[in-house]
C-alpha cells in the first residue's frame, strides 16, 4: 500500500466527510505522447468526463465506464494505472473546486438570509405568531 493523506471537510449541515488520497509508491513517469486524458470526451472535447463504475483488473489496469454529461457519450474500457492515477488527481482537483464553490455559495446564502431577517426585525415585520 502506498503513501496516503486524509482531508477532512465539514459540510454546512455540520456533517464531516473524510477523503483519503492515495499515492502509489511505484508510479512510473509517463511519456506525454502516450498518456490518455480520460477526462476529455473523444466526441465533443468536453473536459467533464467522469467515471460511472470501475474495477481493478489484472496487470495493474482498471476497467472503467466513462460518461460525458455534455453529449451523453459513454464507453467502457481498460486503462493503465498511470492514466487512472492522473484521472483521479484531476477528479480530486475538481472535487476541491466544487467544495470551495459550495462553501462560498453557502456563506453568501447565509449572509442574505441574515440580512433579510435583520431587515424584517428592523421594520417590525416579525410578530410572535411567526414562531
Amino acid at each position: 500500500m502506498g503513501d496516503f493523506h486524509i482531508k477532512k471537510i465539514i459540510l454546512p449541515s455540520g456533517k464531516s466527510v473524510e477523503i483519503v488520497y492515495f499515492h502509489a509508491e511505484d508510479t512510473i513517469p509517463l511519456d506525454e505522447d502516450t498518456a490518455v486524458d480520460l477526462e476529455c470526451c473523444p466526441e465533443c472535447d468536453s473536459g467533464l468526463v467522469y467515471p460511472v463504475s470501475w474495477r481493478e483488473t489484472e496487470d495493474d489496469c482498471w476497467e472503467i465506464e466513462l460518461r460525458c454529461p455534455n453529449c451523453e457519450w459513454a464507453e467502457r474500457g481498460i486503462y493503465r494505472h498511470q492514466d487512472v492515477e492522473r484521472f483521479d488527481e484531476t477528479l480530486n482537483r475538481g472535487t476541491d473546486r466544487l467544495i470551495d464553490d459550495l462553501e462560498q455559495l453557502t456563506r453568501a446564502n447565509m449572509e442574505a438570509d441574515i440580512d433579510r431577517f435583520v431587515s424584517a426585525l428592523e421594520s417590525d415585520a416579525i410578530t410572535p405568531f411567526d414562531f
